[in-house]
């Protein structure tokens, strides 16, 4: 059940996974003429914030598009930039004491010492409800191909949905039930190209930077609005 008043808006249990693609960063420093980098420290306190509010209305899991196996051919100094407030963050979420950090993707390419804090992160909050899914070197088809690979050395010989399911990045939740891209671009880019089968999607034209708890809201009323059929009928729709 939600409200109408911003402060007791609450979701219930229809939404209990959120992904999203933080686009627009780049876009909104240059709209102020300023450095992309400087876009995308704006944009880490957006999705700082977008986390915490996402965990006060109730939704227990929260994914993030972070860095993509794609984003390495961006200029090295911005791919630096990333990973230092990367770094930075992982310093301060040990603060957090009700967020499950899981770090999605390939981290073998990442250096040793970022690596070995989020491997670090991941182990001291593992016993904590909320699940915060930070997709970072990751991609969904390169996802896929690991998980049938570990099933090809496991011995298997037939391959079922739920056998790629449980080797997934995600294997320890439930799919996104609605997934919010901004800054006007309506893809998927390669994320949770698997788990996305049956997610809602919500395109806005907001920059990543400009989304607040306003733009939270407007993207889970207008999930509340559709009608998941999952490929059948809802009933009295005979």
């Amino acid at each position: 059940m939600f409200f109408s008043k911003n402060k007791d808006f609450k979701v219930d249990d229809r939404l209990k996974h959120i992904a999203f693609i933080m686009d627009g960063n780049g876009r909104w420093a240059k709209a102020r003429s300023l450095p992309r980098n400087v876009g995308h420290k704006y944009g880490a306190k957006a999705f700082e914030n977008t986390v915490k509010n996402c965990h006060e209305i109730g939704i227990k899991i929260v994914t993030v598009y972070a860095f993509s196996t794609e984003n390495w051919s961006r200029p090295e100094k911005e791919v630096k930039a990333i990973m230092e407030l990367l770094d930075d963050y992982i310093e301060r979420a040990h603060e957090q004491k009700d967020i499950r950090y899981v770090f999605i993707g390939d981290k073998s390419v990442l250096s040793v010492d970022l690596r070995e804090k989020m491997i670090k992160l991941e182990e001291s909050t593992k016993n904590y409800d909320n699940i915060l899914n930070i997709a970072f070197n990751y991609g969904g088809r390169a996802e896929i191909v690991s998980a049938c690979n570990a099933l090809i050395s496991e011995g298997k010989i037939a391959i079922t949905e739920d056998d790629i399911s449980s080797h997934l990045f995600t294997s320890h939740c439930i799919d996104p039930d609605l997934i919010v891209r901004t800054a006007n671009e309506e893809r998927i880019s390669n994320f949770l190209l698997w788990q996305c089968a049956y997610s809602e999607f919500y395109f806005t034209e907001v920059l990543w930077p400009d989304f607040d708890k306003k733009e939270l809201i407007k993207a889970v009323k207008s999930f509340y609005k559709r009608k998941r059929r999952y490929g059948g009928l809802i009933k009295g729709e005979e």
